[in-house]
């Protein structure tokens, strides 16, 4: 399953918003500097998805604000 994901890094909280079907905003901590970000957004969307760390690739935008990830 492929979902279109924008990502806000720098919030003073973790979120995320199901904004259409299919689509995502991600509030993060975690500043978009060596990865960070990047880690944050896998760890956060395998916790709201119940699924292994593992399970979610990002496929574009590793270095965007929009990303397509994949379960």
């Amino acid at each position: 399953m492929k979902y279109v994901i924008r990502v806000k890094p720098g919030t003073s909280q973790e979120k995320i918003i199901e904004s259409t079907p299919g689509e995502l905003t991600v509030y993060l901590r975690a500043k978009p500097h060596d990865g960070e970000a990047n880690d944050a957004l896998i760890k956060l969307l395998a916790k709201h998805f119940k699924v292994g760390k593992t399970t979610i690739k990002i496929i574009h935008g590793h270095k965007s604000h929009t990303k397509t990830i994949e379960l």
